[in-house]
C-alpha cells in the first residue's frame, strides 16, 4: 500500500453527532487509550482528554460560567490548552484563544470585544497582563481541577447551530476581528480535509493553537483519531527532525524556510522517513527547487492549502501536482466549498481575470462576533464570504493568488500586486524570501519597497540585480524601487508576514 492510500479511507469515528462534546465523547469511547496529544515526554489519550476536560468543566461552572458565555484561553500551545478548549465547550460556553504575543492594545481590544466571563491564563514572566476586572483561572490551578468529577447530566445541552468558538484574525490590517463558528462549521471540516487527514495520523503541529488550523479543525482530529504532536518553541530544525523520526510522524507542515533549514542538517539523506506520507507548505510559496528537494529527501509529496480565519477550508493542491503548480497556485476547490472570482460589485469576472476571491460552503464563518455591520460587509444573505484576497483561475482550474486588495499599490497609474512580485523575487538564487509594501512617493504616486532575506548575508543581491530579475519576468513598473536587506521578515502571532510592521519601517526609514 502506498503512503497515501490510507488517507482515502472513511474517518474511523463511527456515528453522527450534533455537537463537539458529543463527538469528543464518541472519540473517547471508541479510541480510548490512543494518543490524542504528545507534548515532550507527556502523552494524553482521548479518554484522558475527556476526563480532565470534564473535571475542569465543573470548576468553570462553579466559577459562574454559563451556557453561551465566552471563556478565553491565554496559554501557549499545549496539552493544557487542549484540555481547556474541551472543558469550555463541555460547560456549554464559547471558547476563544488569544496569542501570548499580542501587544497590549490588541490584547485589550480583543478582550473588550469577546467579553469573557473567565480567562484561563498563564501568569509566567512575559505573559500578557490581564486587566484586573476580569476573572482569571491561573494555569497553576489546572492540574487540581482535572481531578474533579465531571458535570454528567448537569452538562448544558447545546444545539448544532449554537456558537462554539471565536477565532481572531491576525490583525495585519488593523484591530483583529473575531470570526465565530457553530458546531456545524467544525463538523464540516471533516469532509473538506481531503488527503490532509488519514485514519490515526500522527501530525506534527507547529502553528499556534489559537489559530484556525487548530481551533476550527478539532472535530477533524476527533473524527480521524489523529495524534497531535506539539512542536516545541522556539522552532529549531534539529527538534523538527527528532520529532519526525522518533514520533513516527505521518503529516508535517512547515514554512519554506523551515523546510530549507531541515534539509541543511547533516545526514538527513540517510534518515528513515518511510512513515511520513505527506508534507504541507504553509504561509508562503516554496520555490519549485525546494519542493523537489524536500520530496526527494522525505520520499513523499508536498501539498499547499489556502485558507483564512473566516474560512479554514478553501482550496488545495493534490499529491501529483507539479512543483510549479505548488509554487504558482493554491490548487483547486476543496470538497464542500465553492470559490468564485468577482469584481467590486460582486459580479463574476471573465475566466482568467483578476478579482476578489468569494467563498461559500459549510466551513465559512457565521459572522464577526458582536459586529453585525462588519459582518454585512463581507457576508451576503446567502452566507457567501467576499474576501480581500485577489486572485484568478488558471486554465486547469487552479486558484492563483495575486495579493490582497489592501496590499495593492499604484505606481505611475499602474496597479501592482505585491504577492506576484514577491513570488518572482523568491525564485532568485540569492533570495530566501521577500515581502513588498507600497509607500507614497512624489509625482509617481507610490513605489514598492522590497524587504529581502538573502541566501548569503555576506553577499546579498543588489537592487539593480533584483530589478533586472523582475523586469525580465514581469512588467517593468512592477520592479521594486527600494531594497531593504533583513535577517528575517517580521511575523504576526499567527505566523503571517507582518505587513503593517514593514510599512511602518518603510515609511520611517
Amino acid at each position: 500500500m502506498s503512503r497515501l492510500e490510507g488517507a482515502a479511507a472513511a474517518p474511523p469515528l463511527v456515528g453522527e453527532y450534533d455537537t463537539l462534546p458529543e463527538a469528543m465523547d464518541a472519540a473517547a469511547n471508541q479510541f480510548g487509550d490512543r494518543d490524542a496529544f504528545v507534548e515532550g515526554a507527556v502523552r494524553l489519550s482521548f479518554s484522558e482528554w475527556r476526563r480532565k476536560a470534564d473535571g475542569l468543566a465543573r470548576v468553570l461552572v462553579e466559577r459562574g460560567v454559563g451556557a453561551g458565555d465566552r471563556v478565553a484561553l491565554v496559554l501557549p500551545s499545549s496539552i493544557d490548552y487542549a484540555i481547556g478548549y474541551g472543558a469550555i465547550v463541555r460547560a456549554g460556553a464559547i471558547a476563544t484563544g488569544l496569542s501570548m504575543r499580542l501587544g497590549p492594545r490588541e490584547f485589550e481590544a480583543i478582550l473588550a470585544k469577546a467579553g469573557p466571563s473567565l480567562i484561563i491564563a498563564e501568569s509566567a514572566a512575559g505573559a500578557p497582563t490581564i486587566p484586573a476586572h476580569y476573572a482569571v483561572l491561573d494555569r497553576s490551578e489546572l492540574s487540581a481541577a482535572y481531578d474533579n468529577p465531571g458535570l454528567g447530566g448537569d452538562r448544558p445541552r447545546r444545539e448544532a447551530t449554537d456558537p462554539v468558538v471565536i477565532i481572531w484574525t491576525s490583525g495585519t490590517t488593523g484591530v483583529p476581528k473575531g470570526a465565530w463558528f457553530d458546531h456545524r462549521n467544525l463538523a464540516a471540516a471533516v469532509k473538506s480535509a481531503g488527503v490532509m487527514s488519514g485514519p490515526f495520523d500522527r501530525r506534527l503541529v507547529a502553528t499556534p493553537f489559537q489559530h484556525a488550523g487548530y481551533m476550527a479543525k478539532i472535530w477533524d482530529q476527533l473524527a480521524w483519531g489523529s495524534t497531535i504532536v506539539i512542536s516545541p518553541t522556539p522552532w529549531t530544525a534539529p527538534a523538527m527532525l527528532d520529532l519526525l523520526v522518533q514520533q513516527k510522524i505521518n503529516v508535517a507542515g512547515g514554512v519554506p524556510t523551515q523546510w530549507a533549514k531541515l534539509l541543511e542538517l547533516p545526514g538527513i539523506e540517510q534518515m528513515d522517513f518511510s512513515h511520513v506520507r505527506l508534507g504541507l507548505v504553509a504561509t508562503a510559496p516554496a520555490a519549485p527547487e525546494l519542493i523537489e528537494r524536500v520530496t526527494a529527501v522525505l520520499g513523499c509529496p508536498l501539498i499547499v492549502r489556502y485558507a483564512m480565519t473566516e474560512s479554514p477550508s478553501i482550496t488545495g493542491t493534490e499529491p501529483g501536482d507539479s512543483p510549479e503548480v505548488l509554487y504558482r497556485t493554491v490548487g483547486r476547490t476543496q470538497v464542500g466549498m465553492d470559490v468564485e472570482i468577482v469584481d467590486a460589485v460582486g459580479a463574476l469576472v471573465a475566466n482568467g481575470e483578476v478579482g476578489r476571491v468569494r467563498v461559500s460552503g459549510a466551513c465559512v464563518m457565521r459572522g464577526y462576533w458582536d459586529d453585525p455591520e462588519l459582518t454585512r460587509q463581507v457576508l451576503d444573505d446567502g452566507g457567501r464570504l467576499t474576501s480581500s484576497d485577489l486572485g484568478r483561475f488558471d486554465a486547469d482550474g487552479n486558484l492563483v493568488l495575486v495579493g490582497r486588495a489592501n496590499d495593492m499599490y499604484i505606481r505611475g497609474g499602474y496597479n501592482v500586486y505585491p504577492l506576484e512580485v514577491e513570488n518572482v523575487l523568491a525564485e532568485h538564487p540569492g533570495v530566501v524570501t521577500a515581502a513588498i509594501v507600497g509607500v507614497p512617493a512624489p509625482i509617481i504616486g507610490e513605489i514598492g519597497v522590497a524587504f529581502v532575506v538573502p541566501t548569503d548575508p555576506s553577499t546579498p543581491p543588489s537592487l539593480e540585480d533584483l530589478r533586472a530579475w523582475v523586469r525580465d519576468r514581469l512588467a517593468d513598473y512592477k520592479a521594486p524601487d527600494r531594497l531593504e536587506i533583513v535577517e528575517g521578515l517580521p511575523l504576526t502571532a499567527l505566523l503571517k508576514v507582518d505587513k503593517l510592521s514593514l510599512l511602518n519601517r518603510a515609511t520611517t526609514s
